[in-house]
């Protein structure tokens, strides 16, 4: 096999004889890797949130799996725990969003056993956007969104299928962030509460289920402070969709 510019050449046998084989080649012509998989392969559906507030961060997702026009499943996780400290937002292909999560918990557990404090949340980024930028040519189909607490204070980071690591004040991905991304504008403000955070993520995503069909089926959140890793109630969800309604 030879790799040109833009074409793969197979070179296989198309006729033996007693002492010769013939080969033929076949130039496969692509300009991307998003080229090479189909538009149908690469439609997927998601809407994700990271809040920084004043004593912490708020991470919410929708929970809808979208395969092409077809829902797929209904309560997927997209929101992981990867330490006490810090959380990750997954959009994309499932089975890359899984692996990576798993990966980025046992090298933050790794970090935490050899040096016995936690895994600040710029050098978690970078070790995640080196992972992914390692695998630029033949990429991981996932946008992240990796959220928690240090001694630095508290952080969003948005990590690209390039490597690409962005941290902001708010961030939203996959194909609903057009509809949350103007919430979000008008909305936000600097040093607002955890309680106002958990309003505004439940607020963005109700706006972007409404008018994305890839996003819906409910919302997972989580809040990240001083107290660690914390998982937001169904109920307290429910009580908040029900105060935007009336």
């Amino acid at each position: 096999m030879s790799i040109g510019d833009r074409y793969l050449t197979f070179v296989y046998p198309i006729k033996r004889d007693i002492n010769l084989i013939y080969l033929a080649p076949i130039n496969i012509r692509f300009t991307s890797w998003r080229e090479f998989l189909s538009e149908k392969d690469l439609k997927k559906g998601t809407t994700t949130i990271g809040l920084v507030c004043k004593d912490g961060i708020v991470l919410a997702t929708e929970m809808r799996a979208t395969m092409g026009n077809l829902i797929g499943h209904k309560t997927t996780q997209k929101l992981f725990k990867i330490s006490d400290n810090m959380g990750l937002t997954v959009a994309g292909l499932v089975g890359d969003a899984q692996m990576l999560a798993r990966w980025l918990s046992a090298e933050v557990k790794l970090y935490e056993l050899k040096h016995g404090t936690q895994m600040s949340l710029k050098a978690a980024s970078t070790l995640m956007a080196n992972i992914m930028n390692g695998r630029r040519y033949m990429p991981f189909w996932v946008q992240l969104l990796l959220g928690g607490t240090d001694s630095e204070g508290s952080h969003v980071y948005s990590l690209d299928a390039a490597g690409g690591s962005i941290p902001d004040k708010f961030q939203t991905t996959g194909s609903g962030s057009p509809f949350v991304y103007g919430v979000l504008e008008d909305r936000f403000k600097e040093n607002m509460s955890i309680a106002e955070g958990k309003e505004l993520g439940v607020r963005a995503l109700t706006a972007a289920m409404k008018r994305d069909s890839a996003s819906g089926d409910g919302i997972s959140m989580c809040v990240i402070d001083s107290k660690g890793f914390q998982k937001v109630s169904n109920e307290e969800i429910k009580k908040l969709e029900t105060n935007l309604a009336d």
